[in-house]
């Protein structure tokens, strides 16, 4: 019986080892268990070859069993096992093809009236979520340029600027509250624009901006809004806009009277130096500290600049690109003026 035994594993062992398949070496031993029933039970007791193979069919039919027995719990493992990864791998490819919503729900209900308007929907806020906006000054200007665009869902806002809040802020600068005096309006300005839209990214940038570091972080964002008060900043913003082919939408302020448009000479229109060549001799543009300006108009001319970052993002409308939008609060009169590209122009040379 031994023997048959030995036979057996080298059947199944051995011809694993030999490259047989498991179909092939189940065979081989469905055919040597035939034949020793058929000697057990053909053979007349005492028979040599019978006690050789060992006397009687019991243990054959016993081992024969238990192997079956394994067999089949081995079947079934392997069956529910097969099941378990099937179903895991079901699991796994449908959750990889459900990309989660761009939106939460309460994000749909917060930019509801932004959705149902025909010239923006829902591809409209999709397009403003993904958008990323670098604020120049976070001043008069850039105070409600960067509250309104916080509040309309613009995915990503930098801003910078390297001064402080001050009491004399505070009549216009209404992003900043008493308390935030002596703080960097750039970490005033990112607290009260988290506080009013925590789904948005601020990105605050507590430092002057220069030529060594005015190309690096332009090319971090889609758009730029400069709200500076005065002429070297904002020519430098212009030539790094020019050279990066980003669009640029410029305001200021004087007094009673402000004014905006939106530069991108890559497309179409001048460049904020096509208009304005070289700076005013001094005095004759005076700071809003030297000249004084009401409260309430860098709200308006700022929350206009972020109506035309949202039309530039979306497409929506008619931009501000060749002419220049100017409001005198004091009349209560507003008007447009045509611009035009200069073709000697030092910083776009008439670019279209």
């Amino acid at each position: 019986m031994l023997r048959i035994l030995a036979l057996a594993a080298f059947v199944w062992w051995g011809g694993g080892y030999l490259g047989w398949g498991r179909a092939m070496r189940a065979s081989l031993l469905a055919v040597l268990f035939a034949a020793v029933m058929a000697l057990q039970l053909t053979l007349p007791e005492g028979h040599a070859l019978r006690e050789a193979t060992g006397g009687s069919a019991a243990p054959w039919l016993m081992l024969a069993g238990a192997g079956l027995l394994a067999a089949g719990y081995g079947w079934i493992i392997s069956r529910l096992k097969t099941r378990a990864q099937s179903k895991a791998s079901t699991q796994k490819a449908s959750t990889m093809s459900q990309t989660p919503p761009l939106f939460s729900d309460t994000e749909l209900n917060r930019y509801a009236r932004h959705i149902v308007l025909r010239e923006l929907g829902g591809p409209g806020q999709k397009k403003l979520k993904q958008a990323r906006v670098l604020v120049i000054g976070a001043g008069g200007l850039g105070a409600p340029a960067l509250q309104y665009l916080a509040a309309a869902g613009v995915g990503t806002i930098g801003v910078i600027d390297d001064d402080e809040v001050e009491n004399a802020n505070l009549q216009r600068q209404v992003i900043h509250r008493d308390a935030d005096i002596g703080i960097p309006k750039v970490f005033s300005a990112e607290a009260a624009m988290k506080a009013q839209n925590p789904y948005v990214e601020v990105r605050p940038f507590h430092r002057r901006l220069t030529e060594e570091n005015a190309e690096a972080l332009f090319a971090e964002f889609d758009l730029i809004l400069d709200g500076t008060d005065n002429f070297a900043t904002r020519y430098l913003v212009n030539r790094t806009a020019v050279k990066l082919g980003k669009p640029l939408i410029s305001g200021a302020l004087s007094q009673w009277e402000g004014q905006l448009s939106l530069f991108h000479p890559k497309t179409d229109g001048p460049c904020y130096q096509c208009i304005f060549p070289e700076a005013p001799a001094a005095g004759l543009a005076p700071s809003c500290s030297e000249a004084g300006v009401v409260g309430p108009l860098p709200g308006v001319v700022g929350a206009m600049m972020a109506v035309e970052a949202i039309k530039a993002i979306t497409g929506a409308g008619a931009p501000l690109q060749g002419e220049m939008l100017i409001y005198d609060a004091l009349y209560g009169e507003s008007r447009k003026i045509r611009l035009s590209q200069r073709l000697d122009c030092s910083v776009c040379g008439g670019e279209t």
